[in-house]
């Protein structure tokens, strides 16, 4: 059987992980047709996923249905695709499913948390752990069906299955008086091959009579077996039961951007209303949130809308390590950051708009927002958050700064092209590059605190 390499975009002939080449079978005609992934199985095992997942990433894809037989590892997907197709769908789901983030090594895990609707991913290779990024229809699936599920326990077919438990509870109702008695006939501690009772059809009520049987005192080695007395088991049952009902709340993926967005406004203000933001834990949980609900990127303008009053310097110190959760090493929700600033200072113009560029050094100096992004923002002027007029008055207000921003980085440029001159020359070169900024920040903080002595601390340049 011919192999490729799990990681298509690696071209080492002697790269270490490999798979079978998907290997597909179109049956049936008309509106029968389907296509038969005849080594999904083999496939999957080889990439350390259960065959559902592919194949049902497929049916994403295709906008088909999929059918599934554990028992025979046949799986299906209706209509007919070309096999090269199909093999080019399963590198997209290798790539956000199965691949290390972090090294592209193909030795990771999923894991399923029920009660946070959550898929994690950790890595053998790298030691790489954390939440999966993708938002994909399939997560649903995969929340539903975790890894360690045995879905071949449940019958040849899901549909199997549940069409089997149904009818074993109707014959457990019909054949109630046959149940009790052949609970009398095993009572009498005899059996009978001829007309035993099987027992892999015993009851609930059977289960139950036999629990009251095991004693701790009967059991010597108590302290490292399952705790098996009927207040544990309900207990455990009722964990599964809970645990249940929290999977049925992952429609969200199917929501639009802003009902999602709208999601996480009602979240965050609800922890601000009780005042629970300065908690770490609620910090986790707002990430844990943005990035189930895929808008981490769009989050700071949510914390904007809620968290930034016209007192903005205090708002911004006192919530600086929720914002960098969201904001650090993240280029784009940094651009959505600013936005939210510049939504704050159109919404109070007449006290913030002389303030902005002491605004934008306090983001800086605080690691909030990057020099890069500063400098990319400042380049043009955009009306997406505010109107055109309110964006160009930002600029301009912010341009000391940004003017300051551009000289500390030719002059930080300089002075490493002047490496090889004398130590007392670079004494002095750097005390002037210092002294010249200090003016320049002077100037950025007369522009910026006004006639206001109460903020000038705040937002002092020379305090770098």
């Amino acid at each position: 059987m011919a192999t490729v390499n799990v990681n298509r975009s690696v071209t080492d002939i002697f790269y270490r992980y490999k798979m079978p080449r998907l290997q597909a079978k179109v049956e049936g005609k008309g509106n029968g047709i389907k296509t038969v992934l005849v080594n999904m199985a083999e496939v999957a095992r080889a990439i350390g996923r259960p065959a559902t997942y592919p194949t049902k990433y497929f049916g994403c894809e295709l906008g088909a249905q999929t059918l599934f037989d554990h028992k025979n590892e046949r799986f299906v997907v209706n209509g007919s695709h070309d096999v090269n197709k199909l093999q080019d769908l399963l590198d997209g789901f290798i790539r956000k499913f199965v691949l290390c983030p972090e090294c592209d090594n193909p030795e990771t895990n999923l894991t399923v948390s029920a009660k946070n609707q959550t898929i994690s991913q950790s890595c053998k290779a790298c030691g790489f752990h954390g939440l999966l990024k993708v938002n994909h229809k399939v997560n649903t699936f995969i929340v539903k069906n975790p890894p360690s599920l045995n879905p071949a326990a449940q019958g040849s077919s899901l549909t199997e299955g549940k069409r089997s438990r149904k009818q074993k509870q109707k014959n457990d109702n019909a054949d109630g008086s046959m149940t009790n008695n052949s609970l009398a006939n095993n009572s009498g501690g005899e059996s009978d091959s001829g007309n035993g009772t099987n027992q892999a059809s015993q009851t609930e009520a059977e289960i139950s009579a036999a629990i009251p049987e095991k004693t701790a005192k009967d059991d010597d080695d108590e302290g490292w077996s399952v705790d098996v007395s009927k207040e544990a088991i309900r207990a455990r049952l009722q964990d599964l039961t809970d645990g249940a009902k929290g999977m049925t709340i992952s429609d969200d993926y199917d929501k639009t951007e802003k009902e999602r967005i709208d999601i996480f406004y009602e979240l965050v203000k609800e922890k601000r209303d009780k005042k629970q933001l300065e908690d770490v834990q609620t910090h986790k949980e707002l990430v844990i949130e943005a990035e189930r609900l895929d808008i981490i990127n769009k989050a700071p303008l949510v914390l904007a809308e809620l968290l930034f009053t016209e007192n903005i310097i205090k708002d911004v110190q006192k919530n600086r390590p929720l914002l960098l959760r969201f904001t650090l090493n993240n280029p784009k929700a940094q651009r959505y950051l600013i936005g939210g600033v510049e939504q704050t200072v159109e919404l109070h113009k007449g006290t913030l708009m002389s303030k902005v560029a002491g605004i934008f050094k306090l983001f800086y100096d605080l690691d909030i927002l990057d020099e890069a992004v500063i400098l990319e923002w400042a380049q043009k002027v955009s009306k997406r958050h505010v109107s055109k007029n309110i964006a160009a008055e930002i600029h301009e207000k912010a341009m000391p700064f940004v003017l300051w921003l551009k000289n500390a980085e030719e002059e930080s440029s300089e002075s490493e092209e002047e490496d090889d001159e004398s130590d007392e020359d670079n004494y002095v070169s750097s005390a002037g590059q210092r002294g010249g900024q200090r003016v320049v920040q002077r100037g950025v903080t007369r522009a910026v605190a006004g006639d206001e002595d109460d903020e000038e601390d705040d937002v002092n340049i020379d305090d770098i």
